[in-house]
């Protein structure tokens, strides 16, 4: 895995489990899905403050092994 970003949390939809994500400094989201998400809960809220490795996935960047 690659090296860990922080950003926050743009956008989740917990019934359909992913959302977006948005690094400091910059402007594009991030695609995040639940299965990335680390921990019991495996929901993240609109604001929230995460740490995430960036990997390239199908077409985008993905977020993954995301911990709040």
């Amino acid at each position: 895995m690659g090296e860990r970003s922080e950003g926050i949390v743009q956008y989740f939809d917990r019934e359909k489990g992913y959302g977006f994500v948005v690094p400091f400094g910059q402007h594009d989201a991030i695609h995040v899905r639940r299965e990335d998400i680390e921990g019991e809960t495996q929901t993240l809220s609109e604001g929230q403050q995460v740490s995430f490795v960036i990997e390239l996935g199908v077409g985008r960047f993905e977020a993954r092994a995301v911990r709040p």
